[in-house]
């Protein structure tokens, strides 16, 4: 079932790199909104890149949007927004934060020849960070009982910002009962479990993923651990691209090290646009590291 509400998406015209057009699509996370993807795009925007910030279907609304919502319809809006960049632009990249960045891959996966490059910002196969609670490996088991479905998984303290101005700016937004700004608060076991499905089909693919890709995490995710990134590392079938976080938690896009998210992304967005030649000695040259 597509279930749209109010439509946030966030279009941002660049200016282009030389001739070329270069675009990127942003996928927020689970229970997100595209606001969690505007910092990136107004920094890849002033380096010439247009930006179409999606909203993902059931998002931007309540619990009940959501939980009507399945992965499926998620992916079906992350293609619809490929379409209508493809028409402003002459090639695209798509990225994506947390489970954003798993529909990002499944995009790049299903669309070769429209998708030239990947950015995969704090992926989330797995909830393994450090704050997330000993217990949760329950979840699994307590949704499938008569109640389960009636759980979600309320957002505790650090709500994936190391920088506590940062923080208290996404709390307020939460507790407001605006989704259109930080989005859920609590993010129902529904969702989660569509979450884990999409996880479950794109497990298989990844040695078929064969663009460029750049991997961001923070070391200290509080949600999802390295092994996330590892994990995807070893087994994307092209080029990929790592960067480390040493100042971040969760929350790329927002947190302390936001700035250099955007630089490295619109770097290799560029290379993209320059051709496999220019990509080539930008991973050679040291911008591929970490940092």
């Amino acid at each position: 079932m597509d279930i749209m509400t109010a439509d946030r998406t966030i279009f941002l015209q660049g200016a282009g790199i030389g001739r070329n057009r270069p675009g990127m699509l942003l996928v927020h996370g689970l229970g997100g909104t595209p606001v969690e993807m505007k910092t990136l795009g107004r920094r890849l925007q002033e380096a010439g890149i247009t930006v179409l910030c999606c909203q993902l279907a059931g998002h931007c609304g309540t619990a009940e949007d959501l939980t009507a919502t399945g992965w499926r319809d998620w992916y079906a809006s992350v293609e619809a927004g490929l379409n209508r960049l493809e028409t402003v632009c002459d090639l695209v990249a798509v990225g994506g934060l947390s489970m954003g960045a798993l529909l990002a891959a499944r995009l790049a996966w299903a669309q070769p020849q429209r998708v030239r490059g990947l950015v995969m910002l704090a992926p989330t196969l797995w909830y393994d960070g450090w704050a997330i609670p000993f217990y949760s490996f329950l979840l699994k088991l307590v949704i499938h009982l008569p109640f389960g479905e009636r759980y979600a998984f309320v957002e505790r303290e650090p709500y994936g910002v190391k920088d506590p101005r940062i923080r208290a700016l996404v709390l307020r937004a939460m507790q407001s009962g605006d989704p259109n700004g930080a989005g859920l608060l609590s993010t129902p076991a529904v969702a989660i479990r569509e979450m884990w499905r999409l996880t479950a089909e794109l497990r298989p693919l990844l040695p078929d993923i064969r663009q460029p890709a750049l991997l961001v995490h923070a070391r200290e995710d509080d949600t999802a651990g390295l092994s996330n990134a590892f994990h995807l590392q070893e087994r994307l079938g092209g080029r990929v691209e790592a960067l480390i976080l040493e100042d971040s938690y969760h929350l790329v896009t927002v947190d302390r090290q936001r700035d250099l998210v955007a630089r490295r992304t619109a770097s290799f967005v560029a290379a993209l646009a320059a051709g496999p030649d220019a990509a080539l000695h930008l991973h050679q040259s040291g911008e591929g590291g970490n940092g």
